[in-house]
């Protein structure tokens, strides 16, 4: 059975940090919670384990009111960004210890252990103490602790947000398939929008403590409610243009008239926010339908593989996501292209009436 949160607020001095929650999370699911720093993952997850409890509302597991039931009486487990492991201990010891605190037999402990390690490719270290691991290993041994204790719920707070990119993505790719052959409900936060779509599942979109959007991971990025859940769910964070429809014509900003087509055709005439992912932006023309837009250039950020260029169209700043190395000089006056089937519409109040994928979350 599901993990319900029912009207879930939590408030410290007056101030809500978690505001009027409902959420279902199913045995065997992975779900993200994206948000920004302080948009209340922790928080939530904190309730969630019984580390804190809410203000108001319920916490359900199977049909059981665990709301004021204490950590130590639930079946979860919980890792943290930092490498919390017992200094003292062996990584053999740090993964048996809850274990061999819940009084598992000695030979249970050690099949658990071994196979835990096994998976997260730590068996050669089992006999080192944590001060002779790599950060990445170390990481690796927490999330074993927690693994092998085999819970209803597990918890992963931002857990890879201290290693160096090559081994996130490592450790990335192991989980994923790791989650997959367990029955666990397991909630892992997360500020990238990149590390949810990498990982899949489900995610639920948080901001400033609400919950703003939440079901399938590509869903959600695809078909994002509001301009906030399009921001949040995007890296960089979602352009947007004022437009107007009228019976004939789609007007961006201060752009050519382009005639209505494809997924904004039946929209009625009126004012609309359109919103433009850096990645659909281009410097060059690629079709002739595509829409052109006079701006100037900012700054050009050359990042890897990717160049991220910063431009100004009349008040709006935009930035586009090139692939490969670019150079422009800052007040250089560029053309930027975008095609029309990539627009998202929202209305002036904010939401989803028409998608490049052809969902809308409102009616029109």
């Amino acid at each position: 059975m599901a993990m319900v949160l029912e009207n879930i607020t939590k408030q410290v001095a007056r101030e809500s940090h978690i505001k009027d929650i409902s959420l279902q999370l199913e045995p065997g699911t992975f779900n993200v919670l994206l948000g920004r720093t302080l948009s209340g993952k922790t928080t939530l997850m904190r309730l969630m384990a019984g580390l804190d409890r809410p203000s108001q509302g319920r916490i359900l597991m199977n049909g059981k009111d665990l709301t004021g039931l204490p950590i130590r009486k639930r079946d979860v487990a919980m890792v943290y960004q930092q490498f919390i492991n017992y200094p003292s201990m062996t990584v053999y010891k740090n993964i048996a210890s809850p274990l061999r605190l819940a009084k598992v037999p000695e030979k249970e402990i050690d099949l658990r252990v071994r196979e835990v390690a096994e998976i997260l490719h730590i068996e050669p270290l089992l006999e080192r103490l944590p001060v002779e691991l790599s950060g990445g290993q170390q990481q690796r041994t927490a999330i074993a602790r927690a693994l092998v204790k085999d819970t209803e719920l597990l918890l992963l707070d931002e857990p890879l947000v201290n290693l160096d990119y090559k081994l996130r993505e490592e450790l990335r790719i192991e989980m994923r398939e790791i989650f997959k052959l367990r029955k666990s409900i397991v909630v892992y936060a997360t500020t990238e929008p990149l590390e949810a779509l990498a990982l899949g599942g489900n995610t639920a979109v948080l901001y400033e403590g609400q919950l703003e959007q939440f079901g399938d991971t590509i869903d959600v990025y695809q078909h994002p409610k509001t301009t906030r859940i399009a921001q949040a769910f995007s890296d960089p964070a979602m352009n947007f243009v004022t437009g107007e429809i009228d019976a004939d014509n789609l007007s961006l900003g201060s752009s050519q008239k382009i005639p209505r087509q494809q997924h904004f055709a039946q929209l009625k005439p009126g004012k609309y926010q359109l919103g433009m992912r850096p990645n659909h932006l281009q410097l060059t023309q690629q079709k002739t339908t595509d829409i052109a837009f006079k701006t100037t250039i900012g700054i050009a950020e050359i990042s890897g593989s990717e160049t991220f260029v910063h431009v100004v169209h009349n008040d709006h700043s935009w930035i586009a996501q090139l692939q490969g190395i670019h150079k422009y000089t800052m007040g250089e006056e560029v053309e930027v292209f975008i095609n029309p089937s990539h627009l998202y519409v929202f209305n002036p109040q904010g939401h989803l009436v028409a998608s490049p994928n052809g969902a809308s979350a409102v009616t029109n």
